[in-house]
């Protein structure tokens, strides 16, 4: 770059628009945006010329914010984002293809180039600093041959900051001055504006000549009433008189005209008692109409309750229809459900019994060709296929029962299965199941499974009737499980939803024992099930057996246990 470029050839300095950077770079420091020109390189005037290492190989200036390439060449960050941005990138230099990855940013020549020595940027106004290209922006903040603009707001002229303060004191239209009068502080501009129409010390003159020659803008409202050469009309207009006149000729007017203003008084005096009276005479008519108003007020104010009251009766009405349809339509879907899976078994049922239908021909085959052709050989050999057949149908039939024994299990636990996250489990023979459990036999029972939703989370609850763990033999423990369900990969996992345990009170006072937990996410109770079901959670010491056993909560020697699992936040799955 040539020494003899001086700072007349400075482009407006501010931030590079976000379209001319690489998206890379977006996020990495620069410097002072104002420091930095709006394209290409600096073209400040350096003290000595610049080593070409420190020039851009696109637009020749010196290097702002270095990017040097995979072959060695450097480029301002404008420059290269303008190659880059071009089909087909190639260094100018070499003409070596372009690859944004392999571009870094160099710090080193950065650090060389802000330790350049350049003139000030005010040297057309008569500064002769000499500083570091980094150090340009603090030297322009205290430099006083750089240029500023007034701080006068509405003043829009710039000067060098050394003028700055005979600007303010002397030349400038918008400095503040006081009004010798009022005192009042305002702009240079608005002062002479101030004086003519506002001011309140401003002395004017009486508008009707009168001898009275200066008076203060403040006191002239007063002053209109006494002025004598004032124009004012008779104080008695509202009567009727018409007269107008300078203020020192109402008094006479007033002496000379009395009695007429008595007359005038008097008819309007007149005129008003009259209409007093036809007013007296309205009123009673309508004082007469209060009563039957006031009764058909009230009487509407009655119907109005009776229609709160009925209106409240059909909005509870509504809402009980809503909630009885919302309950029928989630009977209907339990009862689609279960249709669902009782077709496949009502045709196996068919099936079975076609098979059996087929067996019991083939015996009574077998036995007319058992007892009708036994010497012969080729009833012999019909009896061995028609046994076979036979060997093959009965297996068929073995393996239908199977099926038809599990689909019969799987239908009795989806008509107990609850799918709105609650469940209420039957235990029966509590003293029997109580016993087994002392005896370690049969130390802890499993309800049957519920679920948050038809596609929801399957649960299931577990009881120990003699206790477990710090409960054993004194406590009732029940706990929680979740099970492998049919659903789990479309479920958030781990599982979060609040669970509320409960002992049913079969008693009047409906004293029901309860606990309830948020799921830890970092236990595996919680997390996506592996096995059947995960390892169960809850209370070991839920309720003493003293407690159960001596209240209302056994009756018919059958308890109730109810699971509620919070189901307002989960999500569709």
């Amino acid at each position: 770059m040539s020494a003899g470029r001086n700072v007349e050839q400075q482009i407006a300095l501010q931030q590079r628009p976000p379209s001319l950077a690489m998206p890379s770079m977006a996020q990495r420091p620069r410097p002072e945006p104002s420091f930095l020109p709006l394209h290409g390189g600096f073209r400040d005037r350096f003290v000595m010329t610049p080593e070409p290492k420190y020039c851009c190989e696109a637009c020749r200036l010196v290097l702002c914010i270095p990017r040097q390439t995979e072959c060695g060449h450097r480029f301002c960050e404008s420059c290269i984002t303008d190659l880059l941005s071009k089909p087909n990138p190639v260094c100018p230099a070499d003409l070596e293809p372009l690859f944004e990855d392999k571009i870094f940013r160099d710090v080193c020549c950065n650090r060389e180039i802000m330790a350049l020595k350049v003139y000030c940027r005010s040297e057309k106004n008569g500064c002769t600093e000499q500083i570091s290209l980094q150090r340009v922006m603090d030297h322009l903040e205290v430099c006083p041959y750089y240029e500023v603009p007034c701080p006068l707001g509405k003043c829009k002229e710039k000067m060098m900051r050394k003028d700055m303060p005979e600007h303010l004191s002397r030349k400038c239209k918008h400095r503040e001055m006081t009004c010798e009068f009022c005192n009042h502080k305002m702009a240079l501009t608005e002062l002479q504006k101030h004086k003519e129409t506002v001011c309140p010390a401003f002395p004017v003159a009486c508008p009707n000549h009168c001898s009275f020659s200066s008076i203060l803008r403040s006191e002239l409202s007063s002053h209109q009433h006494d002025c004598p050469k004032a124009q004012v009309t008779c104080s008695f207009i509202r009567y009727g008189c018409t007269y107008k006149g300078l203020n020192q000729e109402m008094r006479e007017h007033e002496s000379s005209f009395a009695s007429e203003h008595l007359r005038m008084m008097t008819v309007r005096n007149t005129t008003l008692e009259a209409k007093v009276e036809d007013i007296k005479s309205e009123l009673m008519e309508r004082y007469k109409v209060l009563p039957s108003l006031s009764s058909r007020l009230a009487e509407v104010e009655t119907q109005y309750e009776e229609m709160r009251e009925k209106n409240r009766q059909l909005e509870q009405k509504l809402v009980s229809m809503q909630m009885l349809m919302s309950a029928h339509s989630e009977k209907l879907l339990e009862v689609e459900m279960e249709l669902r899976e009782l077709r496949p078994l009502r045709a196996m049922r068919d099936e079975v019994e076609a098979l059996r239908g087929s067996v019991e021909s083939m015996r009574s085959v077998v036995s007319s060709l058992d007892s009708g052709r036994v010497g012969s050989s080729s009833g012999s050999h019909t009896l061995g296929s028609l046994e076979q057949q036979l060997s093959r149908h009965d297996d068929m039939m073995s393996v239908h029962d199977i099926r038809l024994a599990e689909m019969d299990l799987k239908l009795q636990v989806l008509e107990t299965a609850s799918f709105n996250g609650t469940l209420i489990w039957k235990i029966r023979d509590y003293k029997r199941r109580k016993q087994e459990a002392v005896a370690s036999k049969t130390l802890s029972l499993y309800s049957q499974p519920f679920y948050t939703g038809y596609f929801g989370y399957k649960m299931c609850a577990r009881v120990y009737l003699n206790g477990d763990g710090m409960g054993k033999g004194t406590h009732l423990s029940l706990f929680f499980v979740v099970m492998r369900g049919e659903y789990d990969a479309l479920l958030p996992w781990p599982f979060k939803q609040k669970v509320t345990l409960m002992l049913m009170d079969q008693g009047p006072a409906r004293k029901h024992l309860g606990d309830a937990f948020k799921p830890d996410p970092s236990s595996s109770s919680f997390r996506r099930p592996t096995g059947e079901m995960n390892i169960a959670s809850g209370c070991p010491l839920f309720v003493a057996q003293t407690v159960l056993e001596n209240g209302t909560y056994i009756k018919d020697d059958t308890i109730f246990i109810k699971v509620t699992v919070d189901t307002s936040d989960l999500p569709d799955p």
